[in-house]
């Protein structure tokens, strides 16, 4: 374990930073577009409910792995070529901001309905009621499973190693194959992702608390 850790350090600590940049774009991205989808589907109009509702049913309900599949082979044989990675974090955003509309929805209905008619009574807009009063207070509600998909997606990010997107599960593969050494390289990767996780879980746990 320990040669492995001096001989193989820099493609190690390469994947690892494949690692955490794709799972910061695709969180970013997953949150806006989670928080859009979830709006649409409490839209008033029942066109945009559906356009909402098909969204996350649709990408919630496919395997991550199909998506980014999807977007590495077929993306690139028919509109544009895109690398590996790239595929990876469109994959991973659609798939994890499926979940994030539905988590964000519920949010937004545990309010009480009285705050957005008071707030449209002084003057607000709809806009400016739910960007000012009733999303604040909804994602102080949905912390908790936001932070459970926050973590997931850090895991679900290994789904690059399928498209070649040299992420942490990439490398520890290519390590595996060349060196021979299963169980010891997957164990070093295996404690990477706990490096990324567990502090991401224990400052969760303590946001859940300060805001509580």
């Amino acid at each position: 374990m320990l040669d492995i850790i001096t001989t193989q350090w820099h493609p190690l600590l390469s994947g690892l930073w494949n690692t955490i940049l794709c799972s910061l774009i695709a969180l970013v991205g997953s949150l806006i577009i989670g928080t859009f989808f979830a709006l649409l589907e409490i839209s008033k109009y029942r066109i945009v409910r559906l356009i909402g509702s098909i969204y996350v049913e649709v990408f919630r309900n496919i395997p991550l792995l199909v998506i980014a599949m999807g977007f590495f082979l077929i993306v690139p044989m028919y509109i544009a070529k895109i690398s590996g990675f790239a595929a990876g974090i469109i994959g991973l955003t659609l798939y994890t901001s499926a979940f994030i509309a539905e988590t964000v929805r519920a949010g937004i209905n545990s309010v009480e309905g009285g705050q957005l008619e008071g707030a449209l009574a002084n003057g607000l807009t709809h806009g400016q009621a739910m960007r000012y009063i009733i999303l604040p207070q909804a994602f102080r509600v949905v912390i908790p499973p936001l932070g459970n998909q926050f973590i997931n997606l850090v895991k679900n990010s290994s789904v690059l190693a399928f498209v070649a997107g040299f992420d942490l599960m990439y490398e520890g593969n290519l390590i595996a194959n060349d060196t021979l050494q299963t169980m010891p390289t997957y164990f070093i990767v295996g404690v990477l992702y706990l490096i990324i996780t567990l502090p991401l879980s224990y400052y969760m746990r303590h946001l859940e608390k300060k805001l509580a």
